[in-house]
């Protein structure tokens, strides 16, 4: 992908998928921990640029989503980047409250797979805030 694309805006620049989507990883900006993908839309990408907090695309309510809209725990938006297809954006963020994930956990990744003659995904992060006190 080129640097700068002459008479494209940087919303064109983005590669979207065929339902006009682009995967969004965020990123705790301090520890590099990957707390989340989700998937975004223009909307919700010019949003979050100009809001400065991070807003998805909900595929499941075809909405626009505010993180952190009913948990409290939004993310703070430090820096967007573009990879180098286009396809996908990454977004260093402070994330307040320290739960990215419904589950309660810092992060959506905690399952690990584990070795063995029947591998099997198991808990590899603890529950910080469980679900029912952060959805009431």
């Amino acid at each position: 992908m080129a640097e700068a694309i002459v008479g494209k805006t940087w919303l064109d620049q983005v590669a979207w998928n065929a339902d006009r989507l682009v995967p969004a990883i965020a990123q705790d900006a301090t520890s590099g921990t990957v707390l989340m993908m989700a998937w975004m839309n223009r909307e919700a990408l010019e949003a979050t640029m100009r809001d400065g907090h991070a807003i998805y695309w909900s595929r499941s309510r075809g909405k626009l989503w505010r993180k952190g809209e009913s948990s409290g725990h939004t993310q703070e938006v430090v820096d967007i980047r573009l990879d180098c297809d286009g396809d996908t954006i990454l977004l260093k963020v402070h994330q307040r409250g320290g739960v990215a994930c419904h589950t309660g956990r810092e992060s959506c990744f905690y399952l690990g797979l584990q070795a063995g003659e029947e591998p099997r995904w198991h808990s590899v992060e603890p529950v910080k805030k469980s679900p029912d006190e952060i959805y009431q």
